[in-house]
C-alpha cells in the first residue's frame, strides 16, 4: 500500500484511528481520572501491562492523539506531549540526568533554554557551551563524564545552523545522547530522526500549531537509540517496558508525571487542528522570508540581516542540504544612527510580539526584550547586535510585508 504524504496524513490520521461515534478528529476529553470496572485492569494499566488511561497528568486521549501525530511527522518511535517547550526539554534533563553528568551544548541557543542550563549547573550538571556550527568544537568538548550533545537547528535570533549531520554521527560512535529542538524548522521542513538524533524536541506553540492560540511542546523518541548501554535508565523501567521503549517511558514517568508539565487536552485539541495546515503555512512563511531578507539585505539603512536563504549566509549551503526551505525567522540590525524600538513603532502590519510561529509577522528587539538577562557580554558570544531586531515572517500578503517596511524605513529618513 502506497504511503500517504505528510499533509494527508496529518489530515486523517486521526480519523483513522476511529474515533468516538465517528468523529472526524478525537474529541476533547476533559475528565483527569479513568474508572475501570475490575480492580485488576486498573493495576495493569499502572503497571504497563495493558493499555489504557488511569489519571490525566500522565496521559489523556485526545493528547495521546497528537502524539501520535507528532510521531508520524517526525517518523520516530514515540513522542510525549507537555504543556509547553521549555517542559519538553526539560523532561529530558530531569529523567536522564543525574549529578556530575556533562553537557555540551551550542552557544547560541534560547535564552531561556540556556537559562535552564544554567540552573542545572547549579545542581551539579556541568555544562560545556561550544560554537556547534563545526563538529570539531562539539568533539574538543567531550569528556568521559559528557551524557549528551544539546543543539538547534536554526538558532534563535541569529539563525546560525548546527553541523547537525556530523555531529549526529559522532554522537552516534561516542555512544551519546543527542537532542535536537526542531522547533524552528518544524517537522515539514526537517526530521532530526535524519541525522542520528535520539530525541526531536519541538514547541508546539510555534510552527506547529501555528496561530498563537495554544502553547505546548513535545519530545519524540526517533528510534534506533541502544538504551540498554544507557546509565541512566532505572531498574523500574527496564522492567516494565520493551527496551527500545526505555528512554521514552522514562521521560513520561520521569519528566511528565513526577514533574507535572501536562499539556492540558483543550490545547492539545487547538494544537492538532492548526497542525492540518503545517505545510501550506510553512510553505507561505518561507516564501515571504526569503524575500523580505532580499529587500532588507538592499536596504542602505540595514547593514546586517541574517537568514540562510542569502547566500552570505556563513550555512546558506548546509541549510539547502538539510533543510526543505530555509525556515521563516530572519533577523537583521539597522544602521547604528537608527533606533530599533522607534523603527519598530513605526510598523503597521508587522506586531511588536514576543512569540514565533504566528501567522501573523511578529517582530521584536532583541537585547531590551528576550535576551536582556544575558547582558552585553553573553550576546555578543551569540553574536547579537545590540541594535538586532527578529522577525517571526507569517503568511501575510508579501507585497504588504514590503510596503510595511518601506514605509517604516521612510519615516526615519532612511
Amino acid at each position: 500500500m502506497r504511503k500517504n504524504g505528510f499533509t494527508t496524513t496529518n489530515l486523517h490520521l486521526e480519523r483513522w484511528a476511529l474515533p468516538e461515534h465517528g468523529a472526524l478528529r478525537k474529541p476533547i476529553h476533559t475528565s483527569i481520572a479513568f474508572g475501570y470496572e475490575r480492580a485488576e485492569d486498573l493495576a495493569a494499566v499502572f503497571q504497563g501491562r495493558q493499555k489504557g488511561f488511569a489519571y490525566s497528568r500522565q496521559a489523556n486521549p485526545t493528547v495521546q492523539a497528537v502524539e501520535q501525530k507528532i510521531t508520524a511527522m517526525e517518523g520516530g518511535a514515540g513522542s510525549v506531549c507537555f504543556a509547553t517547550g521549555m517542559a519538553a526539554l526539560g523532561a529530558i534533563f530531569f529523567a536522564l540526568l543525574k549529578r556530575d553528568d556533562h553537557i555540551v551544548a551550542s552557544r547560541y541557543l534560547f535564552g531561556n533554554t540556556a537559562s535552564m542550563l544554567s540552573t542545572l549547573e547549579q545542581l551539579g550538571v556541568e555544562v560545556t557551551f561550544v560554537d556547534a556550527t563545526d563538529v570539531a568544537n562539539v568533539e574538543t568538548a567531550l569528556r568521559g563524564r559528557t551524557r549528551l550533545v544539546l543543539v538547534e537547528t536554526i538558532a534563535n535570533p541569529v539563525t546560525q545552523i548546527a553541523d547537525l549531520q556530523r555531529i549526529g554521527e559522532l554522537c552516534k560512535a561516542r555512544k551519546l545522547l543527542y537532542v535536537v529542538d526542531n522547533t524552528m524548522t518544524s517537522p515539514w521542513l526537517f526530521q532530526p530522526k535524519s541525522v542520528h538524533a535520539t530525541f526531536s524536541v519541538n514547541s508546539l506553540s510555534k510552527y506547529f500549531g501555528g496561530h498563537g492560540a495554544a502553547l505546548g511542546g513535545s519530545v519524540t523518541d526517533c528510534g534506533g537509540t541502544d538504551w540498554t548501554d544507557d546509565p541512566g535508565i532505572l531498574d523500574a523501567y527496564k522492567e516494565t517496558a520493551p527496551v527500545e521503549q526505555w528512554g521514552l517511558v522514562q521521560v513520561r514517568k520521569k519528566g511528565l508525571r513526577d514533574f507535572g508539565g501536562t499539556l492540558s487536552p483543550e490545547a492539545a485539541h487547538s494544537l492538532s487542528l492548526g497542525s492540518e495546515t503545517m505545510a501550506l503555512r510553512m510553505e507561505r512563511a518561507c516564501d515571504n522570508a526569503a524575500k523580505l531578507a532580499r529587500f532588507l539585505e538592499s536596504h542602505k539603512a540595514v547593514v546586517e540581516v541574517n537568514h540562510p536563504s542569502l547566500l552570505n549566509h556563513p550555512q546558506s549551503g548546509l541549510a539547502a542540504k538539510l533543510f526543505r526551505r530555509p525556515g521563516a525567522l530572519l533577523s537583521f540590525s539597522l544602521d547604528d544612527r537608527y533606533d530599533p524600538l522607534a523603527f519598530m513603532s513605526c510598523l503597521k502590519v508587522v506586531v511588536n510580539s514576543t512569540n514565533l510561529g504566528d501567522t501573523r509577522t511578529l517582530g521584536i528587539a532583541v537585547a531590551p526584550t528576550i535576551f536582556f538577562e544575558l547582558g552585553a557580554e553573553r550576546r555578543a558570544q551569540m553574536g547579537i547586535r545590540e541594535g538586532l531586531i527578529r522577525l517571526s515572517v507569517g503568511i501575510e500578503d508579501v507585497e504588504d510585508l514590503l510596503n510595511d517596511f518601506q514605509q517604516a524605513l521612510d519615516q526615519l529618513g532612511g
